[in-house]
C-alpha cells in the first residue's frame, strides 16, 4: 500500500515520539525499543512505553505491552480500534498477539527483527487470516535510525563485558 505524503509525514512524526521512548530505554541500560499509540482520528498519543524488562524483572515489560495498558486506560476500553501503534522494532510474538487482541487498526514499525519479528520477518501474526482481526502493517519508517541505536547499544554492551 502506497502512503500519501501526509500519511508519511504523520508516520515520521509519531515514529520520532517512539524513538524518544527508545532513547529512554537506552539511557536506563535497556534494549532501546520504544512505542507510542495514537488515536487516529484526533492524532492524540494515548499510550507510551519503552522496554523495561531488566528494570522491572519481567518478560512482560515490553514497550508495546506498556503502551497498550496506558492506551486502554486513557480510552477506557481494552479495544484500541481506531488506533495506530508505532514501534521502533518489529513486534515479537507476545506483542503481536497483544496488538491483535487489542484490535489495533494499524502497526507501523521501524526496524525488522530477523530473530523474533511477527509482522512478516519470521512469521506474520498481525495478518493471520485464522484470527478474527488483522492489522494493517507499514514497515521501515525511520528504520536506519532505529537500527543504529540498537547496534550502538549492543556494541557498548559487548565492550562492557
Amino acid at each position: 500500500m502506497e502512503l500519501t505524503e501526509k500519511e508519511n509525514a504523520s508516520d515520521i512524526k509519531y515514529m520520532k515520539e517512539a524513538m524518544k521512548q527508545a532513547r529512554k530505554a537506552y539511557e536506563t541500560g535497556e534494549v532501546p525499543i520504544g512505542c507510542v499509540i495514537v488515536e487516529t482520528a484526533t492524532g492524540r498519543i494515548v499510550g507510551r512505553g519503552y522496554n523495561r524488562r531488566n528494570t522491572d524483572k519481567t518478560t512482560l515489560a515490553h514497550a508495546e505491552i506498556t503502551a497498550i495498558k496506558k492506551a486502554s486506560k486513557a480510552l477506557g476500553d481494552w479495544r484500541l480500534e481506531g488506533c495506530t501503534i508505532y514501534i521502533t522494532l518489529e513486534p515479537c510474538p507476545m506483542c503481536a498477539g497483544a496488538i491483535v487482541q487489542a484490535r489495533v487498526d494499524r502497526c507501523v514499525f521501524a526496524a525488522p527483527s530477523d530473530k523474533a519479528g511477527c509482522a512478516g520477518s519470521v512469521v506474520n501474526l498481525l495478518n493471520e487470516k485464522s484470527f478474527n482481526h488483522q492489522v494493517e502493517i507499514t514497515r521501515g519508517i525511520m528504520e536506519e535510525e532505529s537500527q543504529a541505536l540498537i547496534k550502538r547499544f549492543f556494541k557498548e554492551l559487548r565492550e562492557r563485558i
